[in-house]
């Protein structure tokens, strides 16, 4: 399978799908929700979208489905191109698809020796590879600390920049043996996906791409639509939440004259959706995946 789609049930349901609605999957990857979504639909479109070319093998022959190969930071500018605005509900499965991690040579995981890459969209220039041998100092810690969350990684950058001078790291497994003193015997796998986790977020720069994507979402969706968002990891998810709760990425909620908050969105379930013990064992990834949905006011 390209990608077994995580919360496939629960996140179609909170959708609410109307069938003669437009809809979005921002994230189409091996087309699992495109085509939950489309079963609902009668005269219905839906348009999806991923940056990643390896997703061209699963479109779906549907007069109804329109697919955008671009990154979703471009959501507004071509759902107004699709004459699609405004839409209906808006679903994104954040993160790296296991189809991305479990193809070796994409670089994305710890399991496999290959070069290192991490490129979502493999037409940018920007590689893991780039920023090891290129990053100062100084810019290799900002990024382990802020996108890893890596107690030390001042130590690991600077680990980094002296194994560098000796020679060009260059795969995964030169990596791994070039930061091996930095790493706890045993938590191994769970240091590394961190310090994987930084370099991907920076090199698809997938942060403030999801803030931009957020942001728009508000301004293509109807009133009553609903943005249905599964994340992963603690810094996308606290983006997600404060941005549904509040309209802003620092969770503070404002409010006008009369003492109304200023929020684009009022959230549907209140408690986070998580995967059953079930999925947990019969899909891996599946295992961090919190699910929240928000309907347009």
């Amino acid at each position: 399978m390209y990608h077994k789609a995580v919360l496939l049930k629960e996140s179609i349901e909170g959708l609410e799908i109307n069938s003669d609605g437009t809809y979005v999957d921002i994230t189409f990857g091996g087309g699992e929700h495109s085509q939950e979504i489309l079963k609902k639909l009668n005269n219905g479109r839906l348009i999806a979208f991923d940056q990643d070319k390896d997703a061209l093998q699963n479109l779906i022959d549907d007069k109804r489905f329109t697919f955008v190969e671009q990154n979703f930071i471009f959501l507004k500018n071509f759902l107004k191109l699709n004459n699609a605005v405004p839409v209906d509900g808006i679903l994104a499965d954040l993160g790296v698809s296991s189809h991305q991690i479990d193809t070796s040579e994409r670089g994305f995981s710890i399991r496999f020796d290959a070069e290192l890459d991490m490129r979502m969209d493999k037409s940018k220039d920007l590689t893991a590879k780039e920023i090891i041998n290129n990053y100062s100092e100084e810019q290799l810690r900002d990024i382990f600390y802020s996108y890893g969350e890596i107690n030390n990684g001042a130590r690991l950058a600077n680990t980094i920049v002296d194994k560098r001078k000796i020679e060009n790291i260059k795969t995964i497994k030169q990596f791994k043996e070039a930061i091996s003193s930095c790493v706890q015997k045993d938590k191994e796998n769970k240091y590394l996906a961190k310090v994987f986790q930084a370099l991907r977020i920076e090199v698809n720069d997938e942060l403030n791409v999801l803030k931009e994507m957020l942001n728009q979402t508000a301004d293509v969706m109807k009133k009553g639509g609903r943005l249905v968002v599964i994340s992963y990891h603690s810094l996308e998810d606290r983006l997600v939440k404060n941005f549904l709760k509040s309209g802003n990425f620092e969770g503070i909620i404002e409010k006008d004259f009369y003492g109304n908050p200023k929020v684009p969105y009022k959230l549907i379930n209140r408690k986070v959706i998580v995967p059953n013990e079930k999925e947990i064992k019969d899909n891996s990834r599946s295992r961090s995946a919190k699910l929240r949905i928000a309907e347009k006011i």
